[in-house]
């Protein structure tokens, strides 16, 4: 999917200017985020941890195509909160649809980490996607 949702104000964002790892839970996948390389894919905003992690070949649900237009890749952030945007009106407004919010939620099409920090982020249990489809 991809793209951009023409009903809401872009992030803002600060790319991030230095490598970093973003870590995956419970899959405890480490990935090595090389700000040269980005974009990883084209889901989310460039250089968000929906992007870097369908670059990587993982899967994150993201019903919208990544353009803030669900709440399917809400993730809790455990560590890096702090290297991240603050969420935007559209995004806060999403995530109010998301099931268990907590304080560090975020949705991970909206979620860019600057590289001031190592990331660690969680795919709660009841937001994986258990169901594998082919190619269409």
């Amino acid at each position: 999917m991809g793209g951009s949702n023409p009903y809401i104000q872009p992030a803002a964002v600060r790319l991030p200017s230095k490598k970093y790892t973003l870590t995956i839970l419970p899959a405890q996948r480490v990935i090595e985020v090389d700000p040269a390389k980005l974009p990883y894919s084209r889901d989310g905003v460039k250089g968000s941890i929906l992007e870097i992690v369908l670059g990587h070949g993982l899967e994150l649900d993201h019903a919208c195509g990544g353009v803030c237009a669900c709440s399917t890749c809400h993730v809790i952030v455990r560590k890096g909160l702090e290297s991240m945007q603050e969420p935007n009106d559209a995004e806060l407004d999403q995530l109010d649809n998301a099931r268990g919010l907590t304080p560090s939620s975020r949705l991970a099409c909206q979620a860019v980490p600057d590289g001031t920090s190592d990331v660690v982020v969680e795919i709660p249990s009841w937001n994986r996607n258990m169901v594998s489809e082919g190619a269409h």
